[in-house]
């Protein structure tokens, strides 16, 4: 009989956990209500969240985001498509704190790869978030752009990866192997699509993984006993259709 991987049956307490959680968005109540949880560890956002969270003042968003959280990594990111423009911005979001992480895109709108500019931010000690990667290649590459840097994350979209029908485990854990030689590169798993994710990167050696506010509101359903859970899906439906005054 083929033996069932524990991680579907039984998901190790979320205290026990390895990999660190940041939680992902541009909502200010919903951010600061997270920051008061002491299983977030940093926090991210970026410009399509931003939008449609309705900030319109972005260095604004941004201080007063920074004066809430402490000292935790956030990232934020350029807005421009240019080289020069990237790194002039990249030069003064790194300005606004000690725990900022700057967040440059692998490639520009047009596809050309950011690793000089990467490559030259890291050497002047700016912390960065390289972002938007989907591939093992991408990885290898920014990996070698950020040799030097202090300190920096590479984000792995595995949720992208997984829109496409591919199953990102093998692809991320490739990643951290890749990463093994260099602790101060550590590897976002980010826009995980359900809580699973969590325990999957956690079991491949991930080290952070980017978990936004609708996601992270499942934590109390970890370790919940199915039947039970069962249980209360069967009263769901019976009460909805009540509710609904449904006839047959």
């Amino acid at each position: 009989m083929k033996t069932v991987p524990q991680i579907l049956l039984d998901p190790i307490p979320l205290s026990k956990l390895r990999i660190r959680i940041f939680a992902d968005g541009a909502d200010r109540a919903g951010m600061l209500e997270l920051a008061r949880n002491p299983l977030i560890a940093g926090f991210t956002t970026n410009p399509t969240l931003m939008r449609k969270a309705g900030v319109a003042d972005y260095r604004g968003f941004a201080h007063d985001l920074l004066a809430a959280i402490g000292d935790r990594p956030i990232s934020f990111e350029v807005l421009a498509d240019e080289f020069s423009e990237m790194e002039r911005q990249a030069r003064e979001i790194a300005a606004w704190g000690d725990n900022v992480y700057v967040k440059i895109p692998v490639t520009t709108t047009q596809g050309a790869f950011s690793g000089a500019l990467i490559r030259a931010l890291a050497r002047a000690g700016v912390r960065l978030n390289v972002t938007a990667l989907l591939t093992i290649d991408q990885v290898r590459d920014v990996a070698a752009a950020l040799q030097g840097a202090r300190s920096a994350f590479i984000s792995v979209f595995a949720g992208r990866i997984a829109d496409t029908g591919r199953d990102p485990v093998p692809i991320m854990a490739a990643a951290v192997e890749l990463l093994r030689s260099t602790p101060q590169l550590q590897l976002i798993w980010a826009s995980p699509r359900e809580l699973l994710n969590i325990f999957q990167a956690d079991a491949i050696g991930c080290h952070i993984i980017t978990v936004t506010h609708d996601v992270l509101n499942k934590l109390a359903l970890v370790g919940k006993n199915l039947r039970d859970y069962s249980l209360e899906t069967v009263r769901m439906f019976h009460e909805d259709a009540r509710k609904a005054g449904y006839t047959l």
